[in-house]
């Protein structure tokens, strides 16, 4: 059974990955179509971080898991023999 602490984390990772998904849609879908001069572009990064931030996450996400793959392969590989 999960304790207080883990639930609190679990929840405090959904409203994280909700916020940001929330605000990343807005700035991709919607304000595109909102006038430049409108006061709620002082919120968002220029459009051309829209492109460059995902694939800097997505590059640092292969990394890691090109990393760990390396590390357990590693960890797992068998001796030769010798005959």
């Amino acid at each position: 059974m999960a304790t207080g602490v883990d639930q609190a984390a679990g929840l405090s990772l959904v409203v994280f990955s909700l916020l940001l998904f929330s605000y990343y849609s807005v700035w991709v879908i919607i304000m595109p179509f909102v006038d430049s001069d409108h006061v709620l572009h002082r919120y968002f990064l220029p459009r051309e971080y829209s492109v460059i931030l995902p694939g800097i996450a997505a590059g640092i996400l292969l990394l890691f898991a090109g990393a760990f793959i390396a590390v357990i392969m590693w960890k797992n590989r068998k001796p030769k023999k010798v005959d």
